[in-house]
């Protein structure tokens, strides 16, 4: 388990002591995407979901989740975010809202899950937004696109 930094020596979870580590701007970026039929993805574009509107309330949902990620991830830590950025683009020939998330940080941990939590509920707001005219919505694709700052450097995925 010595490899496993959330284990104490005899196996069990903790939250990995951090206090030593030095303070650094940390970034991450994540993406993800919601599939979805032509129709559905009309009415999302031209704001005719009787929920409202779908993109700006996914966008206040998913800075929402960044700031509470240590709530919701059982051994992340509580981080003072200095900015959070989410980002929609509607893709008309896949049939899909692209959904990017980009947070930042000065502090001694990174803040890859906070990225990947702003999306994630990003796209279950979509989908919960959209849900009574298409319940068949694909939630695909989320992962992280790149990380800066702390000890091991910079992340970008290929």
């Amino acid at each position: 388990m010595a490899d496993f930094t959330h284990f104490d020596e005899s196996g069990r979870a903790r939250m990995v002591d951090v206090s030593a580590k030095a303070e650094t701007v940390r970034t991450a970026v994540a993406a993800g995407r919601v599939r979805m039929n032509r129709e559905t993805l009309a009415l999302v574009k031209t704001g005719g979901m009787k929920k409202g509107d779908v993109l700006g309330t996914a966008q206040i949902a998913g800075i929402l989740a960044a700031k509470r990620t240590a709530e919701l991830i059982p051994l992340c830590h509580t981080l003072p975010l200095t900015g959070v950025d989410v980002r929609f683009a509607l893709d008309e020939a896949g049939c899909a809202v692209d959904i990017t998330a980009a947070v930042k940080c000065t502090g001694p941990t990174g803040v890859e899950m906070e990225a990947l939590t702003a999306v994630s509920v990003a796209a279950l707001t979509v989908y919960d937004m959209c849900k009574a005219v298409q319940k068949d919505m694909e939630i695909t694709d989320i992962r992280l696109l790149e990380k800066t700052g702390g000890k091991s450097g910079t992340f970008r995925s290929a």
